[in-house]
This record gives structure tokens, sequence and C-alpha cells, in this order.
């Protein structure tokens, strides 16, 4: 096992004796819960099987054709309504690798307009909501003047649903945007423009709950909401090695590489795990707290009886898949950092040259390397990657005409096939809060009750939500990070 040692200095006097967590997961839900449980004085321990933190959002070393490049399973970005998933940037000290656009800009390109490849763009203004789109969205040439009228009535009819009524969480999005006359071009050239990308399902497949929460939240909340963040780093960067060294400043002691395989509760009720160590392993110390911060088959599989009411309904959530496309020209062919694509199977193309240390590759030259982020991937998940590259050169083209004299000089593929939770209609139904049934056992990962889609934010708020949830149950006074809704500062929780 793997342990990070904590210091004098992020210890004294800050571990009562006898009460202690243990964190089963090193994704961002579960490095959020144990740095939050450490933060208000618990002994926490955290155990991931993997050799590194950060879930499915992460980065390996490739050596490619272009030179030794650090790549991104995938490409993650996050809103400026994501306050949980800032919290925890500043937390592991990495808000400075992962800035925000200064205003709302998505350039998007339609390869299959009548007139040929063309240019639009969303953005927003300085008003207030909801006019703070309402010049981009009178100009938005993918759109015809009725159909941008049409789309500004059904947002505004969508601001005014609660995204909490559970009677929206079994109607379908497509359904719903249909009765508010919305064409297949404006939900191709908006509607799943966006959605797609958040919530990793096209309109029919949406419970129209987590539709109005992912559109009110981030474009009809307040006008910066949507303004779009990634990474400039590697994702290891941010989620493993600031994340280790930030729980290792708190003094959460880590294993990696240490699969649990069971969950036990103690006769004087603390909480014990099995893992599948090396012989002599010393196991981890029993806990007053347990966290399950893993995927739902993994924590389905680790509940102990009664945990749960109905644990078979962590089974009926399903997943969904993203694929991602690496290709690196040898030259310069998009002098963004990135945009949207519609009339083509392409979605979102971001520059990663810099990020991926290719930009200082010896013999890089000119060499840029664009990551296509392909959510909702069903299709095309299982192909194999010779068609993928004749499927998907040809349109990068199409889209950059600069592309079609360049030299591809590497083409590689990531597939997760389970990224994320299907959201399909109902599954609100399925998806636990974080207290369970057992005393002292929370859960915690994107697929738990936030209220998001699975993303970063819903993910850090999982966690957050488990250790808010522990402590309150111990008694212990803590502090919620994330801001009041509606503004306003964080309040002490007795």
């Amino acid at each position: 096992m793997t342990h990070s040692t904590p210091g004098p200095a992020a210890t004294a006097g800050r571990r009562p004796a006898g009460r202690r967590a243990l964190v089963i997961g090193g994704g961002l839900a579960g490095t959020a819960a144990a740095l939050a449980l450490a933060d208000a004085g618990l002994r926490v321990t955290l155990l991931e099987g993997r050799p590194r933190l950060g879930g499915l959002a992460f980065s390996f070393h490739r050596a490619s054709a272009a030179g030794e490049l650090t790549v991104d399973n995938g490409q993650h970005v996050y809103l400026r309504c994501c306050t949980a998933y800032q919290w925890f940037l500043d937390r592991v000290g990495a808000a400075g690798l992962a800035p925000l656009q200064d205003r709302l800009e998505v350039p998007v390109l339609d390869a299959g307009g009548r007139s040929g490849r063309r240019l639009g763009r969303l953005r927003r203004t300085g008003l207030p909501v909801p006019l703070h789109l309402s010049a981009s969205l009178a100009t938005y040439p993918h759109l015809s003047l009725a159909e941008r009228a049409r789309v500004g009535r059904a947002a505004l009819a969508l601001g005014r649903l609660d995204p909490q009524d559970p009677a929206l969480d079994g109607q379908d999005f497509a359904g719903w945007l249909r009765r508010h006359g919305q064409s297949p071009r404006a939900v191709e050239a908006l509607w799943d423009l966006v959605g797609v990308a958040t919530l990793n399902a096209t309109a029919p497949n949406v419970s129209l709950g987590l539709a109005a929460m992912v559109f009110k939240t981030g474009l009809l909340s307040r006008p910066g909401a949507a303004d779009i963040g990634w990474a400039r780093a590697p994702l290891g960067e941010l989620h493993h090695t600031r994340a280790h060294r930030a729980l290792e400043a708190a003094g959460v002691t880590t294993g990696l590489r240490t699969r649990v395989t069971a969950v036990t509760r103690t006769p004087e009720g603390r909480w014990r795990a099995a893992t599948a160590g090396r012989p002599g392993e010393r196991p981890p110390a029993e806990a007053d707290v347990l966290v399950l911060a893993v995927p739902q088959r993994e924590a389905h599989a680790l509940l102990p009886d009664g945990a749960l009411k109905d644990p078979g309904r962590l089974l009926r959530i399903g997943t969904a898949p993203i694929l991602n496309l690496h290709v690196i020209y040898d030259r310069t062919v998009l002098r963004r950092p990135f945009f949207a694509a519609i009339g083509s199977p392409v979605q979102w193309v971001f520059d990663r040259t810099d990020a991926s240390g290719l930009r200082d590759a010896p013999g890089a030259g000119d060499s840029q390397y664009l990551a296509v982020s392909q959510s909702a991937a069903h299709e095309d998940i299982d192909r194999p990657v010779a068609e993928l590259r004749a499927r998907y050169l040809p349109e990068l083209e199409r889209l950059l005409p600069v592309a079609r004299g360049a030299r591809v000089r590497d083409f590689f593929v990531t597939r997760e096939r389970t990224a994320t939770f299907a959201p399909v209609p109902g599954v609100g139904l399925l998806r636990p809060s974080a207290p369970t049934n057992a005393p002292g056992l929370y859960l915690a990962g994107a697929w738990t009750a936030t209220g998001w889609p699975a993303t970063m934010e819903g993910a850090v708020r999982s966690g957050l939500s488990a250790a808010r949830a522990a402590l309150t149950d111990l008694g212990r006074p803590h502090v919620n990070p994330l801001p009041a809704p509606g503004g306003g500062t964080p309040k002490e929780a007795a």
C-alpha cells in the first residue's frame, strides 16, 4: 500500500481520538469528501484501486510520432456556475491552471449549410438575464428568424420550470421541445449543441428535469453562469498531482493501487474494509464514517444488506459512452482554442497543443494537436480506429479547410464506455441520496442525487454532500464551502 505521511503542522491538535473516516474511491467525489472530512478534524484514509487519483478525468503519457505527449483521456470543461468544482480547484491549488473565459463565446461551424461552411457564435453581453443572450440569438445564422423567435419563447418557458419538480423527471426533453415549437434544426443547432455536451445524451433520451436544471442554471440564472473554463495543463496535474499534495497537507492517508473487496460493520458499530493487497499488508484502521465514492455497480457490490431499501435500483442506472479522437497535424489548422460543429458528426474540437507538451517537444515544429470530443457516442464507441479515422478526418477537412493540405502525424482514440450515468427520463427516482440506512455509511459519486448531471461539478458536490451528512450525524461543526443559493457566504452547521 502506498501512503502519504502527514506532516506535524498539518495534523497537530486537529485529530481527536476515535473519529476516523474511510473513503473508498479517489475520483473527484472521493477526493472532495476526504478533504472536507479532514478539514473538519477527522483522521481520514482514502483508498483507490488505480495507481492514480482523478477517476475518469485523468492523463497518461504517450510516445507519439510527434514526440512525448501528456494526453487527457477526454476533454473536460466546466462553467462559471460550477461553484463546487471551482472550490475543488481552489482547495488543491489549481485554479490558475483552469481559467474561465471572460465572457461566454462559442464558435459554431456549420459544415452542411446551403451556402457551404458557415461560422456563427453564441456569446453573451453584460446585460441582465435574459437579455444577455438576446443579441447573439438575434444574429445566430444557423437558425431562421422564425426559429430564433420560437427559441426565445421556449427559453423563457424553460426558465419557469422547477427542476426539482418530480413530475419533470419522467418526461423527455424532446417532447417538451416539440410542444414548444422547436424545429429539428433548432434542436440540432442549439438545444442538443449544449445538451449533448453537458448531459451526454440527445434530447429524446434526457429527463426534462435534468435538462431544465442545465439550461436554467447555466443560461438563465445570471449573465456569466455559462462562461466556459477548461484545463490549460494536463488533467493529471490538477486531479492527481495537486489533489494528492492537498490530501497530504490535510493529513489524509492515501492508499493507491488498493482495491477494496468488501466492507463490514464491527459489533461496536465501526466500519472495516477488506482489500486485495499484498500478503502481510496491514489493513486500514476501522472507521466511524465510511464513504463509498465509486461507480454505482461497484457501490452495489460493496453495500451491506439493508443499507438501501432497494439496492437493485443502482443497477438500473444506465451508462452512456464518450469517445475522444486525438489528431496531430504537421501544421496549424485551427487558430481558435475550440469550436463546436453542426451539420457534421463532429461535435466539439479543442486545441491541446500546449497542454499536451507538444509545443515544446523536440521535432514538433508547427504541429498541432486537436482533441475531438464525441458525447453520446453509442454508434462509434466500438468502431475500429481505422473506421474512425476514415469517418472523421474528412469531416475535419470539411470544417477546417487548412487541414486538407496537412499531413496527419498521429491519430489515436480514447474510449470511456461508461463515462457517465444515462440521464434518461425516470433516472431521478433511481439516484440515491448520500446517507444510507446503515449508520455511518454514505454514498458519493456523480450518479447520486445531486440534482446535477454527470459532470465534474456533480462529482464534487456529491463528495461534499456525503461529508456534510457524515459530520452532521457526528454532531461536528462544519462549514459548507459553497455559496448559498442566490449568493451569500457559507454558513456553519452544527
